[in-house]
């Protein structure tokens, strides 16, 4: 008769939430916990000997590390693992099963190391320890991939096969269709493993349709407390325990794991929240590492639809393992939507010709020296144009839109207010309109600087396009600088760039040089103080 034990990975793959620092009386409750509870096996973090040894930690360098945090405490009748992802733990440094607190170990290992890692786990298994092998990302994996990784495990004879769905990506269909494979193949009397992750919330239910499927195949299933873990989570033990209670005649004490919540979990989960959110539903829709949805969503400049068709374009070897090179070239591509704007350039600059510019910016100037702008404005009466924002206190003639995500906001406070046909819009080709097009339309590439890593600033590229409609003078009020402070540089906090507290002096710097060379065509005077003056 098949068995179906439940794993509890909350020290392991919880620790990414929290650099695995739980506090080592947090971390004895959680064993102690998960022992009373009487879950089948018990991971206790990983092994990694890049990592000093910290008792208040369970990423441990050694097997003697992992001996000195869990000395003296009642393993019950659970199976004690730990987990090395190959290549970060020189087997030197797992000592033999006789003098290991460690049952077993669980190797996890990308495709790419699946050769070297099997000799691995062969190497490990010799010293006494049950294995657990464990592909991470097995959706990278053809039906014929995975049918040859099978063969060559069964040769190991390890306690278990996994599959881990690194990234979430696993429907139903999918998951059994994978399963299928490794059982018709597997040997008879090695366990098959499921780690999921919870991107499209299907943790749980993928876990349970695996545990109804008919088959005499011993499961081994993975869940963590509460569902901690990396990114969108894992399937949450205390409700796979729950079931396998109710449907299958166990006895798991649940109280224990709720307690194990309520003492040792929700504290982490209140500071370091984890779990669905929209940016593992992307990386999870598009078949991709999550690195990718973080690195576009921090620009801060593109709209969650533009996220989205960019990470479309991710190419299919490049999907699973993070290219900041390949998703960088992608966002310019994306951008760079080259149009013929001769005729918004021939239009606009007939409208400014001979008129007194300025340029508002959206820093804190703009409310600290209000009086100074009015004074400005009240003497030379000039046309004003603002930088992706439309300001409270000033009339605004033009709006410059270089910034997707700004113009989603900005559209809808403008529909509001019937201000639509008042204020004159000119866009970037990058940012689209959801119906009908702008007043202007301006070539994006043609206003960027591709050799700056942040190549598209939103004042160069107005400067840029002022030069190219032959204007000769602009006034500047707004354009404080960066600040590596939180929350200094702007008015709104909201309009803050995560970049800006790593790259605030590069970005003053070369906004600065970048003035200088513009000043040879266009005459600029600062209204505001601002760290861009000589």
């Amino acid at each position: 008769m098949r068995t179906v034990k439940l794993l509890d990975c909350t020290l392991r793959d919880g620790g990414f939430i929290n650099d695995w620092e739980f506090g080592h009386d947090d971390i004895i409750n959680i064993f102690e916990r998960s022992v009373s509870a009487g879950t089948d096996i018990i991971e206790v973090g990983f092994l990694d000997d890049r990592r000093e040894f910290d008792r208040n930690r369970t990423i441990m360098p050694d097997t003697a590390a992992v001996n000195e945090i869990f000395k003296g405490v009642d393993c019950g009748n659970s199976m004690i693992v730990g987990m090395i992802d190959y290549g970060t733990c020189r087997a030197e440094n797992v000592c033999g099963k006789a003098d290991s607190i460690l049952d077993g170990i669980r190797v996890i290992f990308k495709k790419k190391n699946r050769f070297e890692a099997l000799e691995y786990i062969r190497i490990l298994k010799e010293k006494g320890y049950k294995m657990f092998v464990q592909p991470v990302s097995i959706t990278g994996y053809s039906d014929e991939e995975m049918t040859d990784l099978v063969k060559r495990v069964n040769e190991l004879k390890p306690y278990a096969m996994s599959m881990v769905d690194t990234y979430g990506l696993l429907h139903q269909g999918n998951l059994l269709h994978y399963f299928e494979i490794m059982d018709r193949h597997l040997d008879p009397g090695i366990s098959l493993g499921y780690h999921a992750h919870n991107n499209f919330q299907l943790g749980y239910s993928n876990s349970l349709a695996l545990i109804e499927k008919n088959t005499e195949r011993d499961l081994v299933v993975d869940g963590s407390a509460f569902g901690m873990g990396k990114g969108a989570g894992n399937a949450p033990l205390e409700l796979l325990a729950m079931y396998a209670n109710d449907h299958m005649g166990a006895s798991y004490d649940i109280n224990q794991i709720l307690e194990m919540i309520d003492v040792n979990i929700m504290k982490i989960y209140l500071k370091s929240p984890w779990g669905y959110s929209v940016k593992y539903y992307l990386a999870a829709s598009n078949d991709c590492h999550p690195t990718y949805v973080q690195h576009l969503m921090q620009k801060r400049t593109l709209s969650i639809k533009s996220v989205n068709e960019i990470l479309s374009m991710i190419a299919p070897e490049e999907k699973l393992a993070y290219n900041k090179e390949h998703i960088e070239e992608l966002y310019c591509r994306y951008q760079r939507q080259e149009i013929r704007d001769e005729e918004s350039i021939a239009r606009l600059g007939t409208e400014l010709l001979g008129k007194s510019l300025l340029v508002l910016g959206p820093g804190k100037s703009m409310q600290k020296q209000k009086s100074e702008i009015q004074a400005f404005i009240a003497k030379w009466k000039p046309t004003i144009i603002t930088i992706n924002y439309e300001p409270k206190d000033f009339y605004t003639d033009y709006i410059f839109l270089s910034n997707a995500k700004r113009y989603v906001g900005l559209a809808n406070r403008l529909q509001r207010q019937g201000q639509d046909d008042q204020i004159k819009i000119i866009a970037t080709s990058n940012v689209t309109k959801a119906s009908g097009s702008f007043d202007y339309t301006i070539d994006y590439s043609s206003l960027i600087d591709p050799d700056f890593e942040i190549m598209d600033s939103s004042l160069l590229m107005l400067l840029k396009l002022l030069q190219k409609l032959g204007v000769k003078e602009a006034a500047l009020a707004g354009f404080d600088g960066y600040s590596s402070s939180e929350g200094e540089n702007y008015f709104n906090v909201a309009m803050e760039y995560a970049f800006v507290k790593d790259y605030a002096d590069k970005l003053n710097a070369y906004t600065k040089k970048a003035l200088e060379t513009i000043r040879h065509e266009l005459k600029i005077c600062f209204v505001t103080e601002s760290k861009y003056q000589n």
